[in-house]
């Protein structure tokens, strides 16, 4: 049996979706992997629980839920004010599971690298903007960097990139990444104004209160990017070509839905090159999906076309890829 010491950074929806998944496949993952996750630390945006001995995952969804910060916690354990660099310099992990937004988290990734600390993670700038420096750090220091949760949750498109085409030469991917612009262009669809279907993505939780990354087209170019670096090399994002679903009108849509189409927000990426903007697709195109579904078409010289489809968000679909990452990153080390 091998005990794996984690440090949780992020303890929103993502990681606490992810705490779950231990707590109840803990005896799956002892029979299946031989492996047993103690969790030596957690920080959420007001404070750091950490135990060497081990924090009750338990107690700590408990607490968050209830109280709303880990800085509410009883005397169980010690509270610290900790930031993230302290974290991963000061408390001895073997996987950091970086669940934050953060956009300056690239610099304690590389610190972690340097302690000899794995990574894994769902934050997407530091693999938009820094992909490089990480991974060949990453490399030099022999640990593992791992990231399948950044680009359609917790569809395996990284790993199908990295791991399984290793013969074949990408040509091009082609894909649907964001399921906010999807659910708000199907809303449209059947009649409801833009500002309508935003107010219902919002009251549904499938828009953030502050919706512009996904309408003006940057998270999911943030995923192109991403898809872009792993496939290709990495790409400078000011290069790329980004235009969101905001001017999209109800003439637009009528007239797409006369001609048997729909308007979905469409990343292409081929060597070089990235784009996403709203495409007129066939409504039995691969691109045209309905709801939060992600979709991917990867053509290769050896393969063909290849479509990956499955949903691109959500909390369990996201901590299925982060759970996977972990888990992959202690036993192939």
């Amino acid at each position: 049996m091998t005990e794996v010491f984690l440090s949780f950074i992020g303890f929103g929806n993502v990681g606490r979706g992810i705490a779950r998944v231990l707590i109840e496949k803990a005896e799956q993952f002892r029979i299946k992997y031989g492996l047993k996750f103690r969790i030596v630390s957690i920080s959420d945006s007001k404070a750091t629980i950490w135990d060497e001995s081990g924090v009750d995952l338990k107690d700590a969804l408990m607490v968050k839920e209830t109280f709303g910060s880990l800085d509410k916690w009883g005397n169980d354990y010690e509270v610290y004010q900790m930031s993230p660099m302290e974290v991963v310099k000061e408390v001895e992990s073997d996987v950091v599971v970086d669940v934050t937004n953060d956009v300056n988290a690239w610099k304690w990734h590389m610190e972690a690298f340097r302690h000899g600390r794995h990574v894994v993670t769902s934050n997407k700038p530091p693999l938009v903007f820094h992909f490089m420096e990480l991974t060949q750090e990453a490399y030099m220091r022999r640990v593992n960097y791992r990231f399948e949760a950044t680009v359609m949750a917790g569809t395996p498109i990284i790993t199908l990139l990295q791991e399984s085409l290793l013969g074949d030469e990408i040509l091009s991917i082609r894909g649907v990444f964001n399921g906010t612009t999807t659910f708000i262009l199907s809303q449209m669809e059947r009649g409801l104004s833009f500002e309508e279907a935003l107010k219902k993505a919002q009251e549904l939780g499938i828009a953030e209160r502050d919706p512009s990354t996904d309408i003006k087209g940057i998270d999911a170019a943030y995923k192109a990017t991403i898809l872009h670096n792993v496939a290709f090399y990495p790409i400078s994002f000011e290069k790329l070509k980004i235009r969101g679903i905001a001017e999209i009108s109800m003439r637009e849509i009528e007239r797409a839905k006369k001609e048997g189409k729909v308007i979905r927000l469409v990343a292409e990426v081929k060597k070089g090159e990235v784009s996403v903007e709203p495409k007129t697709v066939p409504k039995d195109s691969s691109l045209a999906v309905y709801g939060t579904q992600n979709v991917a078409v990867i053509e290769t010289d050896l393969l063909g076309k290849l479509i990956v489809k499955g949903a691109g968000a959500g909390v369990k679909e996201t901590a299925s890829a982060v759970v996977s990452d972990i888990i992959k990153a202690v036993i192939r080390e």
